[in-house]
């Protein structure tokens, strides 16, 4: 189970990582087993890459979720789908209102982005 684990030195190898791992997005595995232990080690491993070559710590929530939309060929209507209202996601895009904490959970939720970069303050439109 762990012996094709590898280094991740390229967006194919986080790619390929993050394929792994998404299997267990819905399903975690139990504690102690072999499943969650790959887990773990394959989800180290992905976070040092990301840190490394694609840090998102700068951003404010807007510019993570628009950094995130486009690196996965998302749009408004996408999270018009997550956030469940059209005029909603618009406002949240446009800054005209602020991400309250159901949202930040669907968001999370669905698209797999730590709640921690969505909570942080950030200006609004005015």
């Amino acid at each position: 189970m762990m012996d094709d684990i590898k280094p991740i030195r390229t967006d194919d190898d986080l790619a390929w990582a993050v394929g792994e791992v998404e299997q267990y997005f819905d399903n975690p595995p139990e504690p102690g087993t072999p499943e969650s232990d790959r887990f773990d080690f394959l989800s180290d491993l992905i976070e040092v890459y990301e840190n490394r070559y694609h840090p998102i710590d700068d951003l404010d929530p807007i510019e993570v979720l628009f950094e995130f939309m486009s690196n996965n060929d998302l749009s408004q209507i996408d999270l018009t789908a997550v956030l469940g209202s059209r005029s909603r996601a618009s406002e949240v895009l446009n800054r005209k209102c602020a991400l309250n904490m159901d949202m930040v959970r669907r968001i999370s939720r669905s698209w797999h982005i730590p709640a921690d970069n969505l909570i942080a303050p950030y200006h609004l439109a005015r």
